[in-house]
């Protein structure tokens, strides 16, 4: 089955400076995160996801009420987290606070879920680390039970068991839109065809072409269990200027701080100028002009034959003045060319 083009923006809500170099402090950063959003809906984008953490340098702990206060200044664009970290949540509530978005939104809500790639939510939250798959698998189980049914039915080892429980409010029509996260494991990529759920990709460095043979395997296995392959979308770092030159030069001190900061966390070497050259010129990362980055991303439309491409516009400290010009131009630029190309 063939999936009309879909435009996304993701934000992790990073702690963004001030025009005097200082960083804001997280409500502000939350409140500039809803104007980037009424942004990308007037620019005509199609999606707009959230991440969920739990520290200091991203502001967002609470996707769904962000993105609850930007249903309800937007009319167009759909809404969802980018990701929700099941494992450390109680699946009743996820579905919950989503089927309210979806109310609040007329029916715009999304959900992707996945394992997350930081762990502080598991201490948080008073979940052992050790449990990290287990608690997945089975809250997924959970989960899919809660899309696709009104009636649930459900044993699993970390709760006592659910009998004939209906969950409120009910999306009003059809299912939640759900996708599964996935950062390269082709395990997951089984659970989102066990479970007939979209596939979202988190291409976030590297050659994008090296995640084919994902692609490949949720197709067939789709086909092999008789269903039709959902969508798959990709989500990757970039950044929109009017210049190939100035979107390097306003976004590599950003890229540098936000990596080396993770790299001291995950032992990571420090990144260089040369490895920021690598990625936008052979990797992952979509920066440049828009005429640039639109051949960039209709390059990877047509090696993975994907339906949705989501840009993480939020780069480390970045101010939001500049994240707003980026926005404009993806939406209002670099997205008809995109179009254009494929045509």
């Amino acid at each position: 089955m063939t999936y009309d083009l879909e435009f996304g923006l993701d934000t992790f809500g990073d702690v963004t400076t001030a025009q005097d170099g200082q960083l804001l402090g997280q409500p502000q950063v939350i409140r500039n995160v809803v104007e980037e959003a009424v942004l990308a809906d007037r620019a005509g984008i199609d999606f707009f996801g959230i991440g969920e953490h739990h520290r200091q340098d991203f502001a967002v702990s609470a996707p769904e009420v962000v993105l609850a206060a930007i249903a309800a200044r937007t009319e167009h664009i759909r809404l969802g987290s980018a990701v929700t970290v099941l494992s450390s949540d109680d699946p009743i509530r996820v579905f919950q606070r989503f089927s309210t978005l979806d109310a609040l939104s007329n029916g715009r809500a999304e959900v992707i879920i996945g394992r997350g790639s930081f762990i502080e939510s598991f201490p948080l939250f008073g979940y052992d680390l050790e449990k990290y798959e287990e608690l997945f698998e089975e809250k997924l189980d959970l989960f899919s039970e809660l899309v696709t049914k009104d009636v649930v039915n459900y044993s699993g080892d970390w709760r006592p068991p659910l009998q004939d429980q209906r969950v409120y409010p009910p999306i009003a029509e059809g299912q939640l839109k759900t996708w599964i996260g996935v950062g390269g494991s082709p395990e997951s990529v089984v659970r989102a065809v066990r479970h007939d759920m979209r596939l979202m990709l988190a291409i976030i460095g590297g050659d994008p072409r090296r995640f084919a043979p994902y692609v490949e395997l949720y197709r067939r296995l789709s086909e092999q269990s008789g269903q039709t392959a959902r969508e798959i979308g990709v989500h990757s770092p970039g950044y929109i200027a009017e210049s190939d030159e100035q979107a390097r030069r306003d976004l590599f001190p950003h890229f540098k701080k936000i990596r080396d900061r993770l790299g001291r966390e995950r032992g990571w070497p420090p990144v260089t100028e040369q490895d920021f050259e690598n990625e936008i010129e052979h990797g992952s990362l979509y920066a440049g002009s828009p005429e640039t980055v639109a051949k960039k991303i209709a390059n990877l439309v047509r090696t993975l034959g994907i339906s949705r491409f989501q840009m993480k516009y939020s780069a480390g400290p970045m101010e939001h003045e500049k994240l707003m010009a980026s926005i404009e131009l993806y939406g209002t630029k670099v997205i008809p060319m995109v179009r254009s190309l494929l045509a």
